[in-house]
């Protein structure tokens, strides 16, 4: 079937053209009027526009054959990858332009990533992609506590403290009393269990943001005592925006996401023979509770920090203060 046998005239055939490309809508091409023209010719004539979708699959055949002889889980991962990407390019028709524009970001995405900043972290937290691999590699059992993203701001080996100090180390903040517990999923307590802890300034800075400090703080290595708990001193966290001055703020920015984190404090708990668990526990009642830029908040995680007066559990000597207590609940490995 043609055009010309539907009984349109030749003749009719560059004011369709015109017809076509008198206004403007949405297309990832170019579309002009000679082009179209060129296809409605064809189409009168009865002449099959090129089936490059058929080049696309055998491409992409070749692509995922090329790793055939990969190890078997290597083999699964790039050979799924490889049939996704080239399925995205295809179901959107990604232009050169669009191409280099993604190369362009992912280069600058590595160019600003260094030992003190992780922009690729940032990337997987704000598409989600980091909490759905927690999701899928550590949801266990409803009776462990659940875990969160690791974040792009951990930094290995935190100095190592006693309890009881304050590891705000001066910074201004409203101090905050935290008074944790960690057991086994049947409640048994784990005593000498290695806690990292680490949060933002109540400006929500990290201390890796802040060239200016001297040394660690905000920041810290905790080992639980006999009853399996933990006492330390800090600030009340704050909401903060992720860092936006590199690729990922200017892609939220250029879609009108907010960069906001809900206040959290996080931690990561590690004992031989236990899962590690990484996780945050959020203020109740902050900000972004419901629009975390990284989609990081679990209802479990959610808890109180209530307002305090009067003598302190240490006896230091400050008026207002907020405290956390929470029982974290770690699962064996099998």
């Amino acid at each position: 079937t043609s055009l010309r046998d539907l009984g349109m005239n030749a003749s009719d055939l560059p004011t369709a053209a015109e017809l076509a490309t008198a206004k403007p809508y949405p297309n990832p091409r170019e579309l002009t009027r000679d082009g179209i023209l060129v296809l409605l010719e064809d189409a009168w004539a009865g002449k099959r526009p090129h089936d490059t979708a058929s080049d696309v699959d055998k491409l992409t055949g070749q692509v995922v054959a090329s790793f055939g002889e990969a190890p078997p889980r290597a083999r699964t991962l790039m050979q799924d990858l490889v049939q996704t990407l080239h399925s995205y390019v295809k179901r959107n028709d990604v232009t050169e332009s669009e191409w280099l524009y993604a190369i362009d970001f992912l280069t600058r995405t590595g160019h600003i990533t260094d030992d003190r900043r992780q922009e690729f972290i940032l990337l997987s937290d704000t598409l989600g992609v980091s909490s759905v691999v927690d999701l899928l590699t550590n949801s266990r059992t409803p009776d462990t506590t659940p875990s969160a993203v690791l974040g792009p701001f951990y930094v290995q080996g935190p100095p190592a403290l006693p309890q009881g100090v304050d590891i705000a180390n001066g910074l201004p903040g409203t101090p905050l009393w935290a008074d944790v517990q960690v057991t086994d999923v049947h409640g048994k307590p784990l005593a000498d269990t290695v806690v990292d802890v680490w949060q933002a300034n109540e400006d929500g800075f990290y201390d890796v943001q802040l060239p200016e400090l001297d040394g660690p703080v905000l920041r810290a290595r905790f080992h639980t005592d006999d009853d399996g708990r933990l006492r330390f001193w800090t600030i009340l966290p704050a909401a903060y925006p992720i860092p936006a001055d590199g690729p990922v703020g200017q892609m939220l920015d250029a879609v009108g996401r907010h960069p906001y984190r809900a206040p959290h404090v996080h931690f990561m708990i590690a004992k031989p023979g236990y899962h590690t668990l990484v996780t945050q526990l959020f203020v109740r009642g902050g900000e972004y509770l419901d629009s975390d830029t990284v989609f990081g908040v679990k209802d479990a995680l959610i808890v109180d920090f209530p307002e305090q007066h009067g003598p302190t559990p240490d006896g230091r000597n400050v008026d207002n203060w907020r405290r956390v207590d929470f029982v974290f609940h770690v699962t064996e490995e099998r």
